[in-house]
């Protein structure tokens, strides 16, 4: 569950926010005609989302015909203090004609967050890239997982192991995540509902529990780390309902190997539950079990207001799952990311520990949006 980016219109190299690097690029107006596309039904030239089997390595690639789609690692790191951590490709097409010419059309647009979570700082180190399509920059393989951005990569080799390096403004993370379970395919067989009607829906797998040996390399140190993480590969041509202004979404890795999938849409206005989904794989199945709307929640435990924007967060929620009752608590409050140069959104991307009546049972990361404006897609 990721925010189509909106990006502003690009004319040579990447751009990188917020580091000291100059880059020979005008940054206009946003994209116009991408911003405008309708929600509530597939846009003109856009694949609809419809029932099929996913078919691999094929989907792990890219698949450009499609308006949105992202590829999301989200981890912990063990330490004396563990981290998380957070990298993310977007790819997008916008509403440029793809039979135009032009070698500087951008067509495809490709985005990157990275975000290391230290509660020793007590916010987010992040950052992140923009950049069209092409010239050697930045593109994404539609035969593999295989998506670049400037000096960021992110590629998936031939025995199912993830290898990743993103050397951003502040720090350079560089790991390999490898599958210790089996694909975990979401909603139908890999055709994910979100919202009432069939349209809204996106194509969806995770990898859970996979292993990760990381190298950090921060302020002057160098860190050899091991750690567990979680992939979101998603892709879409229409995903939230016109009354939907964003979402909440859990996935944790829970200690005795289970993996538990879990959102919410919300409703503009009134913020009540619009759609929800969860899944439960236990440990040592390869099918998991699908929960309907009725049977999942969200109710806040905690809110964090955002001194920069505003955004009152329920950084700590309580998400039922059928009989089960689970809690996240936070690494720490501040894990909000204002990505609007990129992406358009706000959202809140957060480490946090999972807990069962009392007890811990696993930890993964929180995420939502649409508390400081609603989210478009």
């Amino acid at each position: 569950m990721r925010g189509r980016p909106r990006a502003p219109a690009l004319h040579g190299r990447a751009v990188a926010f917020g580091d000291n690097r100059t880059v020979p690029i005008r940054r206009r107006s946003l994209l116009i005609a991408l911003a405008a596309a309708p929600l509530c039904s597939a846009a003109v030239g856009y694949p609809a989302v419809t029932p099929r089997p996913l078919v691999f390595p094929r989907d792990h690639g890219a698949h450009p015909d499609y308006r949105t789609e992202w590829w999301y690692l989200t981890g912990w790191l063990d330490a004396p203090q563990p981290l998380g951590f957070q990298i993310t490709f977007f790819r997008t097409r916008t509403e440029i004609d793809p039979a135009n010419p032009s070698r500087f059309a951008a067509k495809q647009l490709v985005i990157a967050h990275a975000a290391i979570a230290d509660p020793a700082r007590g916010s987010l180190l992040k950052d992140e890239r923009i950049a069209r399509a092409g010239f050697g920059i930045a593109g994404a393989s539609e035969s593999d997982t295989d998506v670049r951005l400037d000096r960021w990569h992110l590629a998936r080799r031939a025995d199912g192991t993830y290898e990743c390096t993103a050397p951003a403004r502040g720090f350079k993370l560089q790991f390999t995540a490898t599958p210790t379970q089996p694909m975990l395919l979401q909603g139908q067989d890999g055709y994910s509902r979100k919202g009432p009607q069939p349209a809204q829906a996106s194509y969806y797998y995770s990898q859970p529990q996979l292993r990760v040996q990381a190298t950090l390399q921060q302020e002057g140190s160098t860190r050899k780390l091991e750690g567990k993480a979680w992939l979101d590969h998603e892709w879409s041509s229409t995903l939230l309902d016109p009354d939907a202004v964003g979402w909440d979404w859990v996935g944790m890795n829970l200690d005795d190997g289970a993996a538990l999938t879990a959102f919410q849409i919300r409703r503009r206005g009134s913020g009540e539950k619009l759609y929800a989904y969860a899944s439960l794989r236990e440990a040592g199945s390869s099918v998991p079990r699908i929960f309907a709307a009725d049977e999942v929640d969200f109710a806040p435990i905690e809110r964090w207001t955002s001194p920069r924007t505003r955004g009152a967060w329920p950084v700590a929620q309580r998400v039922r799952v059928g009989p089960r009752t689970f809690e996240t608590k936070p690494l720490f409050a501040d894990q909000e990311l204002d990505s609007r140069a990129t992406t358009g959104a706000v959202y809140w991307e957060g480490a946090s520990l999972l807990s069962e009546a009392g007890r811990r049972v696993g930890r993964g990361y929180l995420e939502m949006t649409g508390y400081v404006e609603p989210i478009r897609l």
